[in-house]
């Protein structure tokens, strides 16, 4: 199904759920992100369960150090 990951459209599997999506994208590599999805941060604790569905936003934002 098509989603949008951070302003590009992306493909993933019917009823991906977050967590699938960032091991998908980053190999394991996502323990210092945020996700929102449709515009509302998605807590760590629910990334296990929030599924995607054709159509949604996400953006997935890592900090960076420096200035």
């Amino acid at each position: 199904m098509q989603v949008t990951v951070n302003g590009a459209p992306a493909e993933v599997q019917e009823a991906a759920t977050v967590a699938a999506l960032l091991a998908a994208r980053g190999g394991g590599e996502h323990r210092r992100v945020a996700v929102a999805l449709n515009g509302e941060v998605v807590p760590r604790s629910r990334w296990e369960t929030t599924r995607l569905a054709p159509g949604d936003s996400i953006e997935v934002l890592a900090p960076t150090a420096g200035g």
